[in-house]
């Protein structure tokens, strides 16, 4: 045996042989920090108690994830940024002048309904800050719809003013009214809605930095936006008179925050591309089957909660074929 095959060590492990340096906490808070520029600009447009409700979320999301782990003896890992992203995701769902109560209950219940009562981090099937969302959407319809027009910081302006969303004008008046909303508003954030969802260059921004940093995967974005525009072309096409363009429904509403932020958890999502693809056109469909023919005048929190059901059907059939294996 030669010196250089003695030297020569053979190391055998357990799996994982595949690792990553990215993990669990610096993939949380690189996607906080994604959600920072249109989280800044909720605050931008409706104030300092837009920061309130962010704080108060992402509080009582930590605080209820630690008395849960306590509670089920786990090991306390409240810091490892899941909480805080489950916390500000439900605050950039809610309405503007949502009260602390309502926030405080909808952040606990999307981390222990939403994740704790599954096993905590990994075992949810659902994505936690939608639970919490739709929870209160069901149970408190008034206070989840009561929305503001933006008043930008340093406006002047005083005293906060109701204000209907582009998507509620045009379930309730219909499309010649909303059309007239400015698509431009709605662009940079200058529309009623929830805290997070109303500016989208900010959600782009984020959402191209998660690509960037190969934390999300373009399939279920695109096929998700793809989706929606296709679905809401067909039906202006038919009827214009009826319908708003697909560039209106691209930029209204919460479809960015769903489609880069909430649809693309990893955990509630299937695994094989094939099966984003299924998931995100599955999105796309349910969420303009809802706005357009549903009571409600946005689809995107039950849309996706919907494919995460689905989500263990797809894997099922969207699975690789086994190497070797002859069909």
């Amino acid at each position: 045996m030669s010196e250089e095959t003695k030297n020569l060590e053979l190391f055998v492990s357990t799996s994982p042989h595949i690792r990553s340096e990215d993990s669990i906490p610096t993939i949380m808070y690189s996607v906080l920090l994604a959600l920072a520029p249109a989280a800044i600009m909720g605050v931008y447009f409706f104030g300092l108690s837009a920061l309130t409700i962010y704080i108060v979320a992402m509080l009582t999301a930590i605080a209820a994830e630690a008395a849960m782990q306590r509670m089920m003896g786990q090991p306390l890992n409240i810091m490892d940024g899941s909480a805080l992203l489950t916390g500000l995701l439900l605050a950039m769902n809610l309405p503007p002048g949502s009260p602390w109560w309502l926030v405080v209950v909808g952040s606990a219940v999307s981390i222990i309904l939403g994740k704790q009562i599954f096993g905590g981090l990994g075992g949810n099937p659902f994505n936690p800050a939608l639970v919490g969302r739709v929870v209160l959407l069901i149970s408190w319809p008034v206070q989840m719809t009561a929305w503001l027009k933006p008043t930008p910081l340093f406006s002047g302006a005083v005293d906060a003013v109701s204000s209907a969303t582009p998507l509620g004008i045009l379930k309730l008046e219909g499309a010649a009214k909303a059309a007239q909303f400015s698509l431009g508003n709605s662009f940079w954030g200058f529309t009623g809605g929830c805290l997070g969802e109303t500016s989208v260059i900010a959600l782009l921004l984020g959402g191209a930095y998660l690509l960037y940093k190969r934390y999300i995967t373009w399939h279920i974005p695109l096929s998700y936006l793809a989706t929606v525009a296709i679905f809401s072309w067909v039906f202006w096409m038919i009827n214009p008179q009826a319908n708003v363009s697909p560039a209106f429904h691209l930029v209204n509403g919460g479809l960015m925050l769903g489609a880069f932020f909430m649809a693309t958890d990893y955990v509630t999502t299937p695994v094989t591309k094939k099966g984003q693809l299924v998931f995100g056109i599955g999105c796309g469909i349910l969420t303009m089957v809802i706005r357009l023919f549903g009571v409600y005048p946005e689809g995107v929190s039950f849309a996706i909660l919907l494919m995460n059901a689905a989500t263990p059907l797809i894997d099922r059939y969207m699975k690789p074929v086994t190497f070797g294996k002859v069909n």
